[in-house]
């Protein structure tokens, strides 16, 4: 992303997640708030882009769909990346709901985006620190939305500014209120893509250096054959340009064959690696629709040792 840029790509998230909750049924990951945090303005020139991408790539099925609004549908049904953004968050804030009733004391949303859980789930916040870490700029942007809204922010939130690609979560989280001796959940999602290897582990290995033992992360990644010509899915390709043409480019994936050999390296055990087979069954099994997981995503559950 642009250095003094909000990310387009969390904007994005905010619509998708807004958009199902109102129009889809069943219901992935319920988000009635996530519409709000961007203005009509930002909603339509979202679903103007989607909608030429869908023209693009499915011109046949852009002709049948009756309005603008089918259309955007059509486009989150075709592209997995929306499939991907809503079935993480289930499987985020299932995890989370879990480790709550096992003593959990703070919440840390890196790459928080435009979530709204401390706005949406007010009664988990009994006890419960939340921590948003995000980029500047995205940040700033969020809070200058909830302020035009008129969002009362709850005193148990707190906002952390941080690019991971420049500075160490231990070295600005440390301080307080964030407790390192308190039970923690780390929630990561839709960042890794972005991130070299390198970058991945480092915050991995931070999140083990300053929470205590029981605390968990959860996080997303691609499996390396995302970069394939070979073997990567045509929907995986127009996701990359996708992205790339929105200026967060992919980088690298990891392997899941050895991470949970790489995790145990830096004092993370791996509870849970979803692979896309394990997502699509506890998450699209028995749909109608066209949502389906992404073919080369997976989701990590793991816990500090």
């Amino acid at each position: 992303m642009e250095e003094n840029q909000v990310s387009r790509t969390a904007l994005g998230t905010a619509l998708m997640r807004g958009y199902h909750t109102l129009y889809d049924n069943p219901r992935i990951f319920d988000d009635p708030l996530a519409y709000s945090l961007l203005s009509e303005e930002e909603r339509t020139r979202i679903s103007k882009y989607w909608i030429r991408r869908l023209q693009s790539i499915d011109p046949s099925g852009a002709v049948s769909c009756r309005d603008e609004t089918n259309a955007v549908g059509r486009m989150l049904q075709l592209w997995t990346i929306a499939s991907t953004v809503l079935s993480r968050a289930r499987f985020a804030e299932d995890a989370l709901e879990k480790a709550v009733g096992r003593g959990l004391r703070q919440y840390v949303i890196l790459g928080a985006g435009m979530d709204t859980f401390a706005f949406r789930c007010p009664q988990m916040l009994h006890g419960l620190q939340v921590f948003e870490v995000d980029h500047p700029a995205t940040q700033a942007f969020k809070r200058h939305r909830i302020a035009e809204l008129g969002w009362e922010i709850p005193p148990e939130l707190h906002f952390v500014s941080l690019d991971f690609t420049k500075e160490g979560l231990d070295k600005i989280l440390m301080c307080p209120p964030y407790d390192p001796g308190a039970l923690t959940f780390f929630s990561w999602l839709g960042v890794t893509y972005y991130l070299s290897r390198d970058e991945v582990f480092s915050t991995l290995s931070a999140v083990a250096r300053i929470s205590p033992r029981g605390s968990m992360i959860v996080f997303d990644y691609f499996d390396p054959s995302v970069h394939s010509t070979g073997k990567a899915a045509e929907r995986m390709k127009a996701i990359k340009d996708t992205l790339e043409s929105l200026g967060e480019p992919v980088k690298e994936g990891l392997d899941p064959t050895i991470l949970e050999a790489e995790l145990a390296g830096i004092g993370l055990r791996l509870l849970e690696n979803l692979a896309p087979s394990d997502i699509q069954q506890r998450y699209f099994e028995g749909r109608t629709d066209d949502y389906r997981a992404s073919e080369r995503t997976y989701f990590g559950l793991a816990v500090v040792e």
